[in-house]
């Protein structure tokens, strides 16, 4: 066999791999790519590249141009969430962000040539801190998950403890990333049981669990949309057991619920793509991570701290005060291997908020809430919703009387709308079942027309 690290088209690696990914043929990769912009071997052969001549720049981009001509759009941005959604990125934040004294900076070490990149990031750690009402704020994380991964490390140095106890509805994407970084330390995810009426934790399963957990961690709002109206009870009986209570946030809610520092959190993290990031097919992201003020916590938090001095001069200064992932200095010592800079996202986060301030926030949330709540009346004239029966935002879960597959399958062919993500095989979610996002960028047209549709499909 050859070797692995050498792209090679030998037919065994092809089987091997297939067999790995679960499928029977190559075209099963690609089997989501629309008929109409899929070209025969006829026409691939046709085009006018390989071992006569190459096209040109302009060529290329014509040739794309008729292909993109033949992809039909959406004809509403898509009602899909599951911890990033669709979301209005104002113009000033990509103007912001595509200034090349941001976009080409790397990590600060040398302070006095990276002024201005210390002060944008000492501003996001600051807009963070009063947003989730917590102290100390890194600056910054790969995305949501990694952050999460990372607070679970960050836990088990601190208490000595290997267990901790998760949502059974946890969202499934973090979860993997997470047990990615747990499989080398000998940790363990215990599920704790979610109410299937109202969706909120189940506080008596959670105190039957609690002996021997590092931490504790709720999402807040859940995977689910539910926001949990046990979130300060949780971490009250999590710190009673002596473990850390973890608190997975999205940001813009933080301006109308209850913030994690006024839940009693210790550690709070969470995706920042609702802050001026667009979808991007998947990233880069931006990983929230802040912690209440204790030293010990300080000093085992991955990541790098911007603070604010003042220069032997007597004038403000900004400088990293705090760098404890360095790798390359502490190497197997090290708290934590994030390497790659994200501050451009932690630029666009504070940006974002800057724009729209305090208030903005909040009516930005509330704009949400009354939307996804519209949305869930009028779905509920023709299907189950929501499911679940506790407060939500953004995001719902309904049950339909066709299979979920099928009818965003239908809805998408037949309609041109994109709606969901399939819960079968999630907690205990069944092939009906689809979870349902709604935001800004979804008018109250958008919202009916969906609800047309899918009467029609149904």
């Amino acid at each position: 066999m050859a070797h692995p690290w050498v792209p090679n088209s030998a037919e065994e690696v092809k089987r091997e791999m297939m067999k790995a990914l679960g499928i029977e043929s190559i075209e099963e990769l690609y089997s989501d790519i629309p008929s109409s912009v899929k070209m025969s071997p006829e026409e691939w052969d046709s085009l006018p590249v390989g071992f006569g001549r190459t096209l040109s720049e302009q060529e290329i981009r014509r040739h794309m141009d008729d292909l993109f001509a033949k992809v039909e759009e959406l004809r509403t941005p898509p009602f899909m969430g599951g911890g990033v959604l669709p979301r209005y990125v104002p113009e000033a934040v990509r103007a912001i962000v595509t200034r090349s004294e941001f976009l080409t900076a790397y990590t600060p070490y040398q302070a006095e040539i990276s002024q201005g990149l210390l002060q944008a990031l000492f501003e996001y750690q600051s807009l963070m801190a009063e947003l989730l009402e917590m102290e100390v704020v890194n600056s910054s994380m790969y995305d949501g998950s990694s952050a999460l991964a990372e607070a679970f490390l960050m836990a088990m140095r601190v208490t000595g403890r290997k267990k901790f106890l998760v949502p059974e509805t946890m969202n499934p994407r973090h979860r993997k990333v997470v047990e990615t970084y747990l499989s080398a330390h000998g940790s363990v995810m215990e599920e704790v049981r979610v109410d299937r009426e109202s969706g909120y934790l189940d506080l008596e399963d959670l105190g039957k669990k609690l002996e021997g957990a590092a931490a504790v961690y709720l999402e807040y709002p859940h995977y689910t949309g539910v926001v949990d109206v046990n979130a300060a009870a949780v971490g009250e009986m999590a710190h009673r057991a002596k473990a850390l209570y973890v608190v997975g946030v999205e940001p813009v809610s933080m301006s109308i619920l209850k913030p994690p520092g006024a839940l009693g959190a210790d550690i709070a993290v969470g995706e920042g793509q609702p802050l001026g990031l667009p979808l991007s097919y998947g990233g880069p992201y931006l990983g929230i991570f802040a912690i209440r003020w204790d030293r010990e916590l300080v000093r085992q938090m991955p990541g790098r701290i911007v603070g604010l001095t003042t220069s032997r001069d007597g004038d403000e200064a900004f400088t990293l005060v705090l760098q404890t992932r360095e790798q390359h200095i502490r190497r197997a010592r090290a708290t934590s291997n994030i390497t790659t800079n994200e501050a451009l996202m932690a630029i666009a986060a504070a940006a974002y908020m800057s724009l729209l301030g305090k208030e903005g926030l909040a009516e930005l949330a509330r704009h949400c809430w009354y939307k996804s709540h519209y949305a869930a009346k009028r779905l509920s004239e023709v299907i189950e919703a929501p499911l679940l029966k506790g407060d939500f935002v953004y995001e719902f879960v309904a049950r339909l009387p066709k299979t979920a597959r099928e009818v965003r399958r239908e809805l998408l062919r037949k309609k041109g709308i994109l709606v969901g993500i399939p819960l079968e095989g999630h907690a205990w979610f069944g092939e009906r079942d689809l979870l349902i996002a709604v935001t800004e960028v979804h008018s109250k047209e958008d919202i009916d027309l969906l609800v047309s549709s899918v009467k029609e499909v149904l």
